[in-house]
């Protein structure tokens, strides 16, 4: 029985599970993608009851018929020998993720999470929807590539509206990683809308916030924490300003606890991180669920179990 870690080799959150499950004796084989093809071996080959074959690196191998469970968290992209031309290159990674990822995606073990779950799960507008039918509270949303429809949406909210990214809010520009944050928009945004013409965007009712929370899924297991802003750009997006936040473990809500299971189950996430607004009325508001949120920081800050869940999810540890 092995456990198979697909990530990136400098994530250190995927450290602390590895560190966990071999100190509780788990055979556990660490993949990063970038290391295909040229430091991993693979051979698969069909069999009876599935792909057969192993994985092999420099300094141990896994049989793919003995991996039981797989932990996938971002890994980085494959890499290639200096020399292939652009077209190669491009030719060469489609048959890598077709032929390792598809391998990797056949196994018919527990998966947290599946990749084909988390690629659809990352759809923010699907999120929502499901969200909102699973009995969760969402803010009204625009998502448009049209100036007049932000006005017409802004006219129909009372109060302020945000903007914020439909998809990733981080890119790199000029060698350096840049993070889009969400933003209240002022009279002056409204009066120039010349750029949402430019790419789809997602607006959202303003909600008037005592904290938020970070809700960490694990199976069944809830991890709740309040983030409390210190300071304005951290009240805006508490992202922008990490100094400035405290956090205190937290209690959900029934109902809440009983959407999200809902939610994530329907979106076939053994893992996931959910951000809420709650206002000052108590209510809690959905905004986003991450397939492949951060979590090791809210452990440290408040010392639940995350890891631990995680190990016990990979190895079929009832809670």
């Amino acid at each position: 029985m092995a456990v198979l870690v697909i990530a990136a080799r400098d994530d250190w959150p995927t450290d602390r599970v590895v560190r966990m499950l071999t100190e509780r004796g788990a055979d556990v084989f660490r993949l990063d993608a970038a290391e295909f093809p040229q430091q991993v071996a693979l051979n698969g080959r069909t069999g009876a009851s599935g792909w057969d074959g192993r994985l092999s690196n420099a300094h141990r191998s896994v049989n793919l018929g003995a991996i039981t469970a797989t932990y996938y968290r971002a890994p980085n992209a494959f890499q290639f020998p200096t020399g292939m031309s652009g077209p190669e290159h491009r030719f060469a990674a489609a048959q890598a993720r077709a032929g390792l990822g598809g391998i990797l995606t056949a196994l018919d073990c527990r998966w947290v999470s599946h990749p084909a779950a988390m690629a659809r799960a990352e759809y923010k507008p699907l999120q929502l929807a499901m969200a909102r039918d699973c009995g969760l509270t969402v803010p009204p949303t625009l998502i448009t590539n049209d100036p007049a429809a932000v006005r017409s949406f802004a006219d129909d909210i009372d109060g302020p509206l945000v903007s914020k990214p439909v998809a990733s809010p981080v890119f790199i520009e000029g060698g350096r990683l840049k993070t889009v944050y969400t933003r209240r928009l002022t009279a002056d945004d409204l009066a120039d809308l010349s750029g949402v013409g430019t790419t789809a965007h997602l607006f959202q009712a303003w909600v008037d916030k005592a904290y938020e929370v970070r809700l960490t899924v694990v199976g069944p297991r809830l991890f709740a924490a309040e983030i409390h802003a210190g300071s304005p750009q951290a009240y805006e997006d508490w992202r922008s300003d990490y100094p400035a936040l405290t956090y205190t473990p937290t209690r959900t809500p029934d109902h809440i606890a009983r959407a999200v299971r809902r939610l994530t189950g329907r979106l076939g996430l053994r893992f996931a991180a959910c951000d809420f607004v709650v206002p000052p009325t108590g209510e809690w508001t959905f905004l986003e669920a991450n397939p492949c949120g951060q979590w090791d920081w809210i452990q440290h800050h408040t010392g639940l179990p995350i890891a631990e869940a995680i190990a016990d999810e990979l190895q079929g540890v009832a809670p």
